[in-house]
């Protein structure tokens, strides 16, 4: 179940922080206005705190794992609210930052 907890809670922290900059692109650079980037900064500011809900104590291990969910979680995004269409050599990348993220917070510890 801890594993499962934290797999969510990294799905969580991913949408708040890919849907907070995803919001604040489009205020700026697609001109949709300060509420979109008002909506942007709260949602980022929500990443923040979802990321202190892991059970891991060390924050560099549960930032360095939540960099590769945040690889696969950009590509994953851009599929849905952009149209984008990754490459099979961006697939293979995101496949191994999802290994790093397996190793670095699953691996049985002493």
């Amino acid at each position: 179940m801890t594993v499962l907890r934290s797999v969510a809670l990294f799905v969580l922290a991913a949408v708040a922080e890919i849907g907070g900059a995803w919001l604040v692109w489009q205020g700026w650079r697609e001109q949709r206005g300060a509420w979109w980037i008002g909506a942007g900064i709260l949602a980022l500011g929500a990443y923040g705190f979802v990321a202190t809900f892991q059970t891991d104590p060390h924050f560099g291990r549960i930032l360095a794992a939540y960099g590769g969910v945040f690889v696969a979680g950009s590509l994953a995004w851009g599929m849905v609210m952009d149209g984008f269409r990754p490459d099979r050599w961006d697939v293979i990348g995101a496949l191994i930052c999802l290994a790093g993220v397996a190793v670095i917070m699953y691996a049985p510890r002493s």
